[in-house]
């Protein structure tokens, strides 16, 4: 449950991704390869085990908004996630989905973290160093084609992105594959986080907002995470 919060208003020049200056904001610096843990700031108890390696690319790294995410998702949606049919899109290492599958109550079904075949090994590196098999499935999900068959068996009701905005090219990718799983499930919630790094991501969130109700969710770390350009939304459904 989301702490009770008055939401700040729409064009509050705080919270407002539009208010961030024109000035490109710099990426970080690129780790070498290696394994760390994470614990989320103690929201897990035993942390995750992680291997970043950006051999394959860049997702192989963990990114702020990965971050943000997971802390909200272990602060907010640690036990109502029971019956919920996860998948984590552009999951590079897997951060955010397994963070979920350790720390929060997910039930029986299994949960899918996916990005390009370039990720796959990683991914499948990082469930089996948090012995994880038994929830998370690793599986190959390329934005703009067809959605592969065991996530439309799976049909997904919580969607997980974080920092897949960060390559213009592929932004109206990124949104088709976004409308095909809410036409598979309208009912589904993406929670979606995202550092502002250009001027053309803003590009991505005008066109959200036309295709999709979005909204900025409460979370008790927004006014720091806001001013490092972050910013965390569901996408859901219009009606």
């Amino acid at each position: 449950m989301l702490p009770p919060q008055t939401p700040p208003a729409p064009d509050s020049p705080e919270f407002s991704p539009l208010a961030i200056g024109e000035d490109l904001t710099p990426l970080p610096e690129y780790k070498a390869a290696g394994t760390t843990e994470i614990g989320f700031d103690g929201l897990l108890v035993e942390p995750l085990r992680l291997r970043e390696d950006l051999a394959s690319g860049c997702g192989g790294q963990t990114w702020p908004a990965g971050m943000v995410l997971g802390r909200h998702m272990l602060r907010y949606h640690r036990d109502d996630l029971g019956e919920s049919r996860i998948l984590e899109l552009g999951a590079g290492g897997g951060l955010v989905g397994l963070a979920v599958a350790r720390g929060c109550k997910v039930g029986t079904n299994q949960l899918f973290v996916t990005d390009q075949l370039e990720m796959h090994s990683l991914m499948e590196h990082n469930i089996a160093l948090n012995n994880l098999e038994g929830k998370v499935k690793a599986a190959i999900l390329n934005w703009g084609e067809p959605l592969p068959s065991a996530i439309v068996d799976l049909k997904p009701n919580v969607i997980l992105a974080a920092d897949c905005v960060y390559f213009e090219p592929a932004f109206p990718l990124l949104l088709a594959t976004l409308s095909d799983l809410l036409t598979l499930c309208p009912e589904a919630t993406i929670y979606f986080c995202f550092k502002k790094r250009r001027r053309a991501d803003m590009q991505f969130l005008k066109k959200a907002r036309k295709m999709f109700k979005v909204t900025e969710i409460a979370d008790e770390e927004r006014p720091v995470f806001s001013r490092e350009g972050l910013f965390l939304y569901t996408f859901q459904a219009s009606t």
